[in-house]
């Protein structure tokens, strides 16, 4: 069995080179066949919602909302629901396929054996 991954972005525009960071190792390991579960908090949850990850622009990077696409398509993508519920987000507010959980089922899924986590 492939180890997995749980790539956990903290940040947004605010700091637009560690978010595209955590957003590129999560789709090149997804793009890899490796399964990966890609966790938005703090600023980035913004970037699940639309039109917004197009926002984070950062030269010579490959653009979010290119990145996110290929974790959505081959992984998965968590908003925190605390961090959701901070800035108004609701379920209806995060693009299709996108869920919204909390730190119960972060910490579930970074116990699993086999997984390794990174935080950007």
């Amino acid at each position: 069995m492939a180890r997995e991954l749980v790539v956990k972005v903290t940040c947004g525009t605010d700091a637009p080179e560690r978010a595209n960071q955590g957003f590129t190792v999560a789709a090149t390991a997804a793009a890899s066949g490796v399964p990966v579960s890609l966790w938005l908090t703090g600023e980035s949850v913004w970037l699940a919602t639309p039109g917004r990850a197009a926002e984070l622009e950062l030269p010579l990077a490959t653009p979010v909302p290119d990145l996110l696409a290929t974790v959505l398509e081959l992984g998965s993508v968590t908003v925190c629901s605390q961090c959701a519920a901070r800035r108004g987000i609701g379920e209806g507010d995060v693009l299709a396929g996108v869920r919204i959980a909390g730190a119960p089922v972060f910490v579930e899924e970074c116990l699993r054996d086999g997984v390794q986590a990174l935080v950007y």
